[in-house]
């Protein structure tokens, strides 16, 4: 009698998750409610009071509409304090040191962070943060190589660097690799947003977009610079105390705890952070994730205006350096907390990730099928923070280097009123580009994690090979310069499409090619015209 009445149960779970979870395999709920012998339930107690866990109710969508109502308010807070253009994009100078910080690791921290860690752990290990710790070592290298070239003058953008260096050629040429392959990245950052909305309210993933792209809109279009940061820095505290409220949510719900958590990832191998051996076609060894993570963060930090605005938005150098260099003890503490949770959900699930579809569904949708009602709310709001951060950082960049860098070159003599209504304009512009982009992305991309690195290292290289020649040598000039920069992007293309070299290396790659090329052809030009 018992038998059948737990059978008829599981079919009435199983029903219940056909009509309204987006898993395919909806048994492996049923198989977690049981002990690991599949017998008789365990810690989640009853059927009834796990199906109590099941979807979003009113109470979790009421905290997400107050969250998007609220950030949204906030941000529109400062509106009347953009006066010139130096207000819209680097704040008048006057954020403090810790508010960068905070707003830089919510720059480099989008949705794909959130959802596709967890995802990377449950398939792996924790060898990604190999990778993290060049992140912290290239935070180190900028502040003593290129953050005093920056506060050297009034510069608005990272090329504007550049051209005082080289010339106006190469500013553009800069400038705009920077635009193509930022936008590119980030429509499939945005594209990353639609999974977690359309798991968590049942929307299309077009209007899940459009969604989130119009609310970043109206306070980054309204506030510039300022409202990005003020309200980075509260979506990072959301962010991250919804991520830990989220970890002793799944400790609570795995049967045994963190010691049959532990037992089970040290069986597996899902402890491991370090890998020594020489294989340079691994992307998660010791090499590949110091040298490479050094890289990659010395160009996106040093080089791409997405994270070189904030550090010019600092009181003075020193604040700059500051607030780079906490962010490295933050990013790192983030990516070991993303990483744990991704294990503790192998430990919670243990089936193969093809079970979700996609490794980057595991995470939403154990948030909305799993988590009380409530929690499931804050936690859909965390990463939907994430998100916002990172899409009002890119779209106020992506403004200010078209305006600075392009429009502003050929008109410069228009009044800082009509400066600030252009920059919103092209503000609106982006936000538009950036929905279509990530319309394309549907259903052609992985892991959204790694897609997204690739695109945007296959520029970093050459933009990082230029940025280095301008200040490490003298003899490189703008020609020079170009035909390493065109030489460097070229070989990342190829690398990129028509190799299997881990994504790691690209940067690392693609600079020294730049660089080698570059100061070379300024030597031999140099002879000839001499």
């Amino acid at each position: 009698m018992a038998g059948e009445t737990l059978a008829a149960k599981a079919v009435t779970l199983k029903a219940t998750f056909r009509t309204s979870s987006p898993i395919s395999r909806p048994e492996i709920y049923f198989r977690r409610s049981c002990d690991y012998d599949g017998k008789v339930p365990a810690l989640l107690g009853t059927f009834e009071a796990m199906g109590e866990f099941m979807g979003l109710d009113k109470v979790d969508l009421t905290i997400i509409a107050l969250y998007l109502l609220g950030i949204t308010l906030f941000g529109l807070r400062f509106r009347k304090k953009q006066r010139s253009l130096r207000d819209y994009f680097l704040a008048d100078r006057d954020i403090p040191w810790w508010a960068i910080s905070l707003s830089i690791v919510a720059a480099e921290t989008s949705t794909l962070t959130l959802i596709s860690i967890p995802g990377l752990a449950y398939d792996s290990n924790l060898m990604f943060l190999q990778v993290v710790l060049g992140y912290v070592v290239g935070r180190i290298i900028i502040s003593f190589v290129l953050l005093p070239h920056y506060f050297r003058g009034d510069l608005y953008t990272a090329y504007e660097l550049i051209e005082r260096r080289f010339g106006k050629k190469l500013r553009s040429l800069t400038a705009g690799l920077f635009l193509i392959t930022r936008s590119a990245a980030e429509g499939v950052r945005v594209y990353a947003v639609s999974i977690v909305v359309a798991i968590a309210l049942g929307t299309g993933e077009i209007s899940s977009i459009a969604i989130i792209t119009a609310l970043t809109l109206i306070y980054t279009f309204e506030g510039g610079l300022a409202a990005v940061i003020w309200t980075d820095v509260v979506q990072t505290v959301i962010y991250v105390g919804g991520t830990l409220v989220g970890l002793f949510t799944i400790l609570h719900r795995v049967p045994g705890g963190w010691p049959a958590i532990h037992s089970l990832a040290e069986t597996t191998g899902k402890l491991r952070v370090f890998d020594f051996s020489p294989d340079l076609w691994k992307p998660y060894t010791f090499w590949a994730g110091l040298i490479g993570g050094t890289f990659l963060t010395t160009a996106s930090h040093g080089t791409d205006q997405l994270i070189v605005q904030r550090l010019l938005a600092a009181r003075n150098q020193r604040q700059s350096v500051l607030a780079l260099l906490s962010s490295g003890a933050a990013i790192f503490f983030q990516f070991a907390l993303f990483l744990v949770v991704g294990v503790m959900l192998f430990a919670f699930y243990h089936v193969p990730s093809a079970y979700f579809g996609k490794a980057d569904r595991i995470y939403p949708t154990f948030i909305v099928t799993q988590m009380p009602h409530g929690i499931s709310g804050l936690l859909i709001a965390a990463i939907l923070a994430a998100a916002m951060s990172n899409l009002s950082a890119a779209l106020n960049s992506l403004s200010s280097s078209s305006m600075i860098d392009f429009y502003l070159q050929r008109h410069p003599q228009i009044d800082e009123r009509r400066k600030i209504r252009l920059s919103r304009i092209a503000t609106l512009c982006w936000a538009l580009l950036l929905f279509g982009l990530a319309v394309l992305s549907l259903n052609r991309v992985g892991r959204v994690i790694e897609v997204g690195l690739q695109i945007a290292s296959v520029a970093y290289g050459a933009l990082l090979g230029v940025f280095l020649l301008g200040v490490l040598t003298n003899r490189s000039n703008q020609t020079g310069a170009i035909i390493g920069m065109v030489g460097g992007f070229v070989a990342e293309l190829y690398i990129w499409l028509g190799t299997s070299v881990p994504w790691t290396w690209y940067v690392a790659i693609g600079t020294v090619v730049t660089f080698g090329l570059g100061y070379a052809s300024s030597v031999i030009l140099e002879r000839k015209s001499s």
